[in-house]
């Protein structure tokens, strides 16, 4: 857990997590994928996955170390989420990135875009992911 909480530490905008909301965050995470230090056993990188083990999963916090970035672990990391034996056979996989990081996950497979549905006559109906966020108290 103290790696964990160091690793989103070296992010600025993650600075207030507390060791509790990580631990409650956790609890409530149906995956959890870590790359580690070979020698030390130290996380890393990981990625939080919320998951409903049919249609939907969607990946948060990806997060690679300050002394780490750069030597490919961000890649590492996204194909072990995307090859994650309880993952695999779930239609679709999404994340939430920052505009810089689009290419890097494009590299990746992803793709750019909102989804479009087709209902049971065949007409397309797009759909648009839209977030409520709550003050933090």
């Amino acid at each position: 857990m103290e790696d964990l909480l160091a690793l989103y530490r070296t992010y600025d905008w993650w600075a207030d997590r507390t060791e509790e909301d990580l631990r409650q965050a956790l609890r409530h995470t149906d995956e959890l994928v870590a790359l580690c230090e070979p020698d030390a056993g130290v996380i890393i990188a990981a990625a939080r996955v919320l998951i409903d083990y049919v249609y939907y999963a969607m990946v948060y916090d990806v997060v690679v170390g300050e002394r780490h970035r750069g030597e490919g672990l961000g890649r590492r990391l996204i194909e072990a989420v995307v090859d994650h034996p309880d993952l695999t056979e779930t239609r679709g996989l999404s994340l939430l990135c920052r505009e810089g990081l689009v290419p890097f996950y494009e590299s990746c497979g992803f793709e750019i875009g909102d989804e479009t549905v087709t209902h049971p006559d065949g007409a397309p109906e797009p759909l648009r992911w839209m977030r409520y966020q709550r003050e933090r108290k």
